[in-house]
């Protein structure tokens, strides 16, 4: 049987905490590190839904990718969302490993999961943040090659179905797609890079106004794919990886948390 803190450990291996940006609050952040672990939970968030159904499942720990405690608190109380999940978490004695941008810039982090789902190949990073102890470079976003060249609407339904994600917005710039950079959550900040590194397309979440009439003048294909939609392929990368090391750990990906909002 293992620990919470050994469960950190290993993923503090695969995907180093301390490559974390400077504004996350990744880490272990609630529980006690000496705690066993016979079942474990995974989810993009944790939710009060998501700490309830891990209640009801007899989970001993959630494995998230945003974090439960972003800003620092100034109380833990059940007026508000998140110290209200921090409660539940303490009372029904289960802990919280969070691993949010020391996730996303990981190899077989966030995003290759993200550029794998949508069968790219070729992959290499879109914006380099540094290297590794291995001299290896790590950074947000991928860039791939598509199987077969394709159009702009094509290839955003093959995304909304590959994502499943509940609606797409798009930029069509009328370029077949075939080079594509991809940033898991929000992004948009890179359209600039993906462009100048060769991509006609880029996919990712959370894009502003102003960033569709950049690649509209940019000549670049994008594609707003949804934050959920383009993170969530995370979790069954997560449940791998703790099931390859841990196999004694019973571990289960969240049902009940999903899109938080619908199309119309």
């Amino acid at each position: 049987m293992a620990t919470v803190k050994e469960i950190y450990t290993y993923l503090d291996q695969l995907a180093p905490f301390s490559l974390q940006m400077d504004f996350d609050n990744s880490g272990f952040l609630v529980g006690r590190g000496e705690a066993e672990v016979k079942k474990l939970m995974i989810a993009l968030d944790i939710t009060n839904d998501v700490v309830a159904e891990a209640r009801e499942a007899s989970c001993d720990l959630i494995i998230s990718h945003h974090p439960i405690i972003f800003h620092p608190a100034k109380a833990i109380t059940d007026a508000e969302p998140t110290g209200s999940c921090i409660l539940s978490l303490i009372e029904n004695h289960i802990a919280a490993i969070c691993a949010h941008t020391n996730l996303d810039v990981a190899e077989y982090g966030v995003n290759d999961a993200l550029a794998q789902a949508l069968q790219l190949t070729e992959l290499s990073v879109l914006h380099q943040e540094g290297v590794d102890h291995q001299g290896k470079p790590y950074g947000i976003g991928r860039i791939g090659t598509v199987a077969r060249h394709m159009t702009a609407k094509d290839f955003s339904l093959q995304v909304q179905n590959q994502l499943h994600a509940f609606g797409l917005r798009l930029e069509d710039a009328g370029r077949p797609v075939k080079k594509v950079a991809v940033g898991g959550g929000a992004c948009g900040e890179y359209l600039f890079e993906a462009a100048q590194k060769g991509c006609d397309t880029f996919v990712t979440s959370d894009v502003k106004y102003n960033t569709f009439l950049d690649a509209r003048a940019l000549e670049i294909n994008l594609i707003d794919a949804g934050h959920f939609s383009t993170e969530n392929v995370i979790c069954p990368i997560l449940s791998q990886w703790i099931t390859a090391k841990f196999p004694g750990i019973e571990t289960m990906i969240s049902q009940n948390h999903k899109e938080v909002f619908s199309c119309i």
